[in-house]
């Protein structure tokens, strides 16, 4: 699909395989979303600008390359989206941190917006939203709506499971921000799960239910 990165790393496919095993503990599920998120972020992240820093390493001075520009911002969808959050901030742990509060109506699938906290400045950023698993859409195309409101204008989406469903909607409502996944799934049921999926992410994680 144009617009979507599928992030098919043998260690990524290989990790997500066990973390859909309906046998895969709680603690063995968190510890899976922390290795795989360090994954995701590195490709997500791949384009990232350089410039060069005059630096002197105990041999000698060297032109070296670091990052260009300002931190990145990472916009986790609560709650789910702070499994991922914790494995890119290991990775990157000078990033900023915005928190989107949306859950999803079961009787309607609409998002409803409970809280949000970001940092003033995303207009001058990269802002990359993290959620496990894009069904519906819903709930990311309603905090990408409040991060663009706010001004942030480069934005990334990047989840661990990705419905056909979910994708066309929010393709259609933000079509200026790719996607990154590590599977695009068959379909959504009737409850607007992933099938085959992994079930609800955020239960699995926190052992809830």
């Amino acid at each position: 699909m144009d617009g979507v990165t599928v992030i098919d790393h043998p260690l990524v496919q290989h990790k997500l395989t066990i973390m859909r095993k309906k046998e895969t503990s709680t603690a063995g599920f968190r510890r899976l979303l922390r290795e795989i998120s360090t994954l995701l972020c590195y490709e997500v992240t791949r384009d990232l600008e350089l410039t060069m820093e005059r630096i002197e390493t105990p041999l000698k001075e060297i032109d070296a390359p670091v990052l260009e520009g300002k931190k990145l911002v990472f916009a986790s969808i609560l709650r789910a989206g702070n499994g991922l959050l914790e494995g890119m901030l290991d990775l990157v742990p000078s990033a900023r941190v915005a928190h989107i509060g949306v859950y999803r109506d079961h009787e309607t699938l609409e998002a409803i917006e409970y809280y949000f906290k970001a940092p003033e400045d995303i207009s001058n950023r990269l802002v990359i939203v993290v959620d496990p698993m894009l069904a519906t859409g819903n709930s990311s195309i309603a905090s990408i709506d409040k991060l663009k409101e706010r001004g942030a204008r480069n934005i990334r989406f990047l989840c661990l499971l990705a419905a056909p469903e979910g994708i066309r909607n929010f393709q259609a409502a933000h079509p200026d921000v790719p996607i990154y996944t590590a599977s695009i799934d068959s379909h959504l049921n009737e409850q607007g799960y992933i099938v085959p999926g992994l079930g609800d992410a955020g239960d699995r994680m926190y052992g809830t239910k």
